[in-house]
């Protein structure tokens, strides 16, 4: 399955720094963000941590087919104190827009995906193949065995939380051994899924 991977970087990309601390509240305003924008089809949003002498937390990115009409309505979307970044244009305060600007600058180099085409799809047990074939999820790694070439009708447990990474261009989801046989992503909720009504 082909999807539109906003290869062309920081142009699509639009970056946000609200001030979220944890990958929990950054996977929240996710949601928030998207559910407010009505943004459902062929959207990557990821999460980018990031330290400064005068700054830490976890930015935001958000590929969207239309950006520009996404920027109209991002600075009443989100808290006073927001930094907004895409290609030469930017909003807010100065240390959150240069947190911004690195997150809109990051996909495809890095950052861990929460929202993505197909992550509707994983729910329950689904297999290997069903995640490459349905979803932008382009490799499947499993940890301590890297080489290992994965049966298409391995069983993955989601437990509902599939958070992949860019890793040298490819969305690649690591994968640790799991009960039954199954495999399961590296990354489990904390303690419940962030907004559990979201994939």
């Amino acid at each position: 399955m082909t999807f539109l991977h906003h290869a062309s970087g920081v142009h699509s990309v639009i970056g946000v720094d609200a001030g979220t601390a944890t990958l929990r509240e950054a996977d929240h305003l996710i949601h928030e963000l998207l559910d407010r924008l009505a943004l459902t089809e062929g959207v990557f949003a990821c999460t980018h941590l990031y330290r400064t002498d005068e700054r830490r937390g976890t930015a935001v990115s958000l590929a969207v087919p239309d950006p520009d009409a996404v920027w109209q309505e991002l600075p009443t979307a989100l808290p006073e104190g927001t930094g907004l970044a895409l290609a030469d244009r930017t909003h807010g305060p100065d240390d959150a827009v240069a947190a911004a600007r690195r997150a809109a600058a990051a996909p495809r180099a890095s950052g861990r995906a929460v929202v993505y085409p197909g992550v509707r799809h994983l729910t329950g047990t689904v297999t290997a193949g069903a995640i490459l074939d349905r979803t932008a999820i382009e490799r499947l790694v499993v940890l301590g065995a890297p080489a290992a070439e994965l049966p298409p009708a391995t069983g993955v447990l989601t437990q509902d939380h599939v958070r992949p990474e860019w890793r040298d261009g490819v969305l690649t989801l690591p994968l640790v051994p799991a009960a039954g046989g199954l495999l399961a992503p590296f990354e489990v909720p904390n303690p419940t899924p962030c907004c559990v009504d979201h994939p």
